[in-house]
């Protein structure tokens, strides 16, 4: 990962953009609709956006932004900037922002365009949806693990809330998904893993490594697999007597 990914809030803080053009105008339109604030300098702003032609006017200002401690982004610059912008699916609450790390603009729109197919108008509803029934949830499945493992069954493909599937009443649906189980009994689930790539695991392995509750590896599985796993799953050095609750995967390398 060249980059790290995060969405920042911009409600009522300022942000500087120097530049004009269709690219200073697409940038303003993002930060306004992200609730931010347009000025030419400001000590408090929270980012600054350069959208000039000319790179050694842009590297200039870039320098002097970055001086006084801010993350710049110079427009299709990515050599000369501290952050980038992704293309972006807006299902707000839901937001996807696809990038490419600065190699292909084109080729980021590009995914954004069959990723934006794939999401339903109903997915920013049923995250809102769910937002509001956090203090239900939280009274009938009282742990982590109980919630977690509640919204993953609801959440999966075909499942209640399937976030892929058009919801006509999403708030309906959140109340059904609720009302269920969220209890696991203990099962021990074993991959052997025979090529470090982790593009030959098929789809029931990945479903398993996103969802365990806890992770045992065995030998010497490629990082790039076990970076597959959950990430706040429990880590074990051996099987315990008494398994913990829900999927405990191992992990064995070789045949």
């Amino acid at each position: 990962m060249e980059q790290l990914p995060i969405f920042v809030k911009l409600a009522g803080r300022r942000v500087i953009l120097i530049g004009d053009g269709e690219a200073a105008a697409a940038k303003a339109r993002l930060i306004r609709a992200a609730g931010g604030e347009i000025v030419d300098d400001a000590n408090d702003a929270a980012l600054a956006f350069i959208a000039l032609e000319d790179e050694a006017e842009a590297a200039a200002h870039a320098a002097a932004c970055r001086a006084r401690g801010l993350l710049v982004n110079v427009v299709d610059k990515p050599a000369l900037s501290d952050f980038l912008m992704g293309a972006i699916i807006d299902r707000s609450p839901v937001l996807v922002a696809v990038s490419t790390g600065g190699a292909s603009a084109s080729l980021a729109r590009a995914l954004r365009t069959r990723l934006e197919a794939l999401l339903p108008a109903s997915l920013g509803p049923l995250a809102r949806a769910m937002l509001a029934a956090r203090a239900a949830v939280a009274a009938r499945h009282p742990t982590p693990a109980d919630r977690r493992r509640l919204w993953e069954r609801a959440l999966a493909q075909g499942g209640r809330l399937d976030p892929l599937a058009a919801h006509g009443d999403p708030a309906a649906a959140v109340a059904a998904s609720i009302a269920g189980n969220s209890t696991a009994p203990p099962m021990v689930q074993t991959i052997r893993i025979t090529s470090p790539d982790p593009g030959e695991l098929t789809l029931n392995q990945l479903n398993a490594l996103a969802r365990c509750d806890a992770l045992l590896v065995q030998g010497a599985v490629p990082a790039a697999i076990i970076d597959r796993a959950r990430r706040d799953a429990l880590r074990l050095d051996a099987l315990p007597d008494s398994l913990p609750p829900g999927l405990t995967l191992v992990l064995a390398w070789g045949a």
